[in-house]
């Protein structure tokens, strides 16, 4: 019997990707997106199968999610439709908390009625690190440090996804992804630093490194190329783990090795103006992805310098 997976937020950059995959695999797909930031031209390929449907739906609207769930009868949902930027967080926390607790909570709630077999969270790495030190990586046992209104609701996320697995029955994974780049993301936030960098590059505009004094280079993070979090997400629906994994590369990268990465690639010298720290960033972040790779095999294969040549030829 073919399954049934609802991906919210699939019109997204990471939840576009998603989507194909699932259409590949040969399940039958069902997008959720309000395209506040999701774009329906991400979805042209998928929008080719006779397997993809797709309801321009906020999932606050609980009337119009109801709909969706009694028509299409998921047996899976893969959720990455939330507020993602910090900064957005710490001026609008009420939002944050609105999206990303309340239209959770709209979800698990319509479980109890319509049942499903597996739930994959997508949580945050980097939100949910703790302030790592030495050569540490962070892992999924650490308790985060949690610096944002967003890492708060990320990590409450979690917790209702654990609670309500036991009441309504269901499977469960835990995505904390570090930050994701490659075709299709929007210049919008952290996560969106190498296509901000990337176009600043291609437009002949220099950019901005926001960092501590102690940090000339810049804050640090682990990439993670689209693909191998495409990856991820469908080891984890063909086996649930019903706790939280670290999707990351293990390596910790600055904002300035980025920036000089893609001056590389694209064959720019275009300058960058170093600039002070931007409340609640994580001074470091690096994630431990140990768990994942003894759970279900998965890790990291792409590269910085093969991913930002991928992502260069698809533009």
């Amino acid at each position: 019997m073919q399954k049934k997976v609802l991906v919210t937020g699939g019109a997204g950059f990471i939840g576009s990707h998603v989507t194909e995959a699932y259409l590949k695999e040969g399940y039958s797909v069902s997008v959720v997106d309000d395209l506040s930031s999701g774009r329906i031209s991400n979805l042209e390929n998928a929008k080719k199968s006779e397997n993809f449907s797709f309801y321009q739906c906020d999932i606050r609207d609980l009337s119009a999610l109801t709909e969706v769930f009694a028509k299409f009868r998921p047996n899976i949902v893969c959720h990455h439709a939330a507020q993602k930027s910090v900064p957005h967080s710490l001026d609008e926390p009420q939002e944050d908390a609105d999206k990303n607790i309340r239209g959770l909570l709209n979800i698990i709630g319509l479980i109890k009625s319509y049942k499903i077999e597996n739930f994959l969270y997508v949580s945050s790495g980097g939100a949910l690190s703790k302030a790592i030190e030495g050569s540490e990586r962070s892992c999924e046992t650490d308790y985060p440090s949690l610096e944002s209104p967003y890492a708060v609701t990320k990590f409450a996320g979690e917790n209702y996804v654990k609670i309500y697995s036991t009441l309504f029955g269901y499977s469960y994974s835990i995505l904390r992804y570090a930050n994701i780049y490659g075709p299709r993301q929007i210049p919008d936030g952290e996560c969106g630093v190498i296509p901000i960098f990337v176009g600043n590059v291609l437009n002949n505009r220099p950019s901005t490194l926001m960092t501590y004094p102690d940090m000339p280079r810049g804050c640090t993070r682990d990439y993670v190329f689209v693909e191998d979090v495409v990856a991820a997400n469908m080891l984890l629906t063909n086996k649930p783990v019903n706790c939280a994994v670290n999707i990351g590369t293990g390596v910790e990268v600055s904002m300035m090795d980025i920036y000089e990465a893609i001056l590389k690639v694209f064959g720019s010298k275009q300058p960058i103006n170093v600039v002070g720290p931007r409340l609640g960033d994580i001074r470091r972040s690096v994630l431990n992805a140990d768990r994942i790779k003894e759970l279900v095999g998965w890790t990291a294969k792409v590269d910085l310098i093969r991913g930002l040549e991928i992502l260069k030829k698809s533009m």
